[in-house]
């Protein structure tokens, strides 16, 4: 019993100095996406950029959902990363609602 509780405290220890520092950041693009290819070309080369962990278009909004590695990456790289295939991207400020206060 003593082994098995000094075994979770050492995993929980673990985990918590490993955790990565995922966040998540909403663009938008100049020229903006209309249509299926644009999503593709977007999805199919900005995976490749270090610190990615996931992204999600959004035609009818016209924005990028990019969840990445904060500790790899940060919102100036996923922007220069636009630049390569030919896009401009600009971080949507949303407005922060009552609960997010």
């Amino acid at each position: 019993m003593v082994r098995t509780k000094a075994l979770f405290i050492a995993l929980a220890f673990v985990s918590v100095c490993f955790a990565k520092d995922i966040k998540t950041v909403v663009l938008t693009t100049t020229p903006q996406m209309h249509c299926a290819n644009c999503e593709k070309k977007i999805k199919e080369n900005i995976r490749f950029e270090k610190g990615i962990k996931s992204i999600k278009t959004n035609l009818n909004d016209k924005t990028v959902t990019i969840e990445y590695d904060a500790d790899k990456t940060t919102i100036p790289a996923i922007i220069e990363g636009f630049k390569k295939i030919k896009y401009e991207a600009k971080e949507v400020k949303t407005n922060k609602t009552k609960q997010d206060k």
